[in-house]
């Protein structure tokens, strides 16, 4: 399936991770329209994409788009967007990060339909995952061409997932704690990383094979009696390891949510 027109209000790193994903073989728009800014990542995809065209400012992008997606900073958010003019049923698809949907309508000022997502990184290989509000089939077709889309059916689900993708710094936080404890005990670095990227790739590859048991059912195979595994879950958690695990998450949703911890 291919649409007409994609327009992007913003040019960071994750536009750059969708334009890749939405433009690799095959192609899923023949028109791509990105902000002048940042002119270097602008410029980059222009030069990669026939595709991709720079418009001379951000209107021109929502002017020119079937499905605009604003991508961008919190911070300036408001400032942008109500700068702009809309189209009366134009579709919508924020990516600005912990702002609520009534804010965005709001600074939007046109009835437009509006779909909030959450993409990672990862789009850019289409291999990432994208929790989407409210439930919308175009919209859902595009990450699920980048990937795999989860449309969310409450606010409650897509805060839930917003928070759990919080975790991506962790989980390279872990591996770096190990390649560093490996090098300190004696092992050469590329080494160290040579062997836990894979074997990290390997258990997620594991995870997410089709009819696998659940996330519990996988600790305890992986856990055999008595052997080190066991002993390394059983020292962490009775550390409070998985304890401050579940309070960081508390404390991350609480902040999507706008309330204290």
């Amino acid at each position: 399936m291919m649409i007409n027109s994609i327009g992007f209000v913003g040019t960071g790193a994750i536009t750059e991770a969708m334009v890749r994903g939405l433009l690799a073989t095959p192609a899923y728009a023949s028109e791509i329209h990105v902000s002048p800014r940042s002119a270097h990542i602008s410029a980059t995809l222009a030069g990669e994409f026939a595709a991709v065209r720079i418009a001379g400012d951000n209107q021109t992008v929502v002017d020119r788009s079937d499905m605009v997606f604003l991508a961008i900073r919190p911070q300036i958010a408001e400032e942008v967007v109500r700068a702009l003019s809309f189209r009366k049923g134009q579709l919508v698809v924020s990516l600005v990060a912990a702002t609520e949907r009534q804010a965005l309508l709001d600074w939007i000022g046109a009835d437009v339909h509006l779909v909030q997502a959450i993409p990672l990184p990862f789009v850019a290989q289409r291999q990432g995952v994208t929790a989407i509000l409210p439930p919308d089939a175009a919209v859902a077709a595009l990450f699920d061409t980048l990937g795999t889309a989860v449309e969310c059916q409450s606010k409650r689900e897509y805060d839930l997932l917003a928070a759990a993708s919080s975790m991506m710094s962790t989980y390279f936080g872990i591996m770096e704690t190990l390649a560093g404890w490996l090098e300190k005990s004696g092992l050469e670095r590329p080494k160290a990383n040579a062997y836990i990227a894979p074997l990290f790739a390997s258990l997620a590859q594991k995870a997410n094979s089709p009819g696998t048991e659940p996330f519990s059912a996988l600790s305890r195979e992986f856990a055999t009696k008595g052997g080190l595994n066991e002993q390394v879950l059983s020292d962490v958690d009775k550390k409070g390891g998985l304890a401050a695990l579940t309070a960081a998450l508390d404390g991350v949703l609480a902040r999507i949510e706008g309330r204290s911890s």
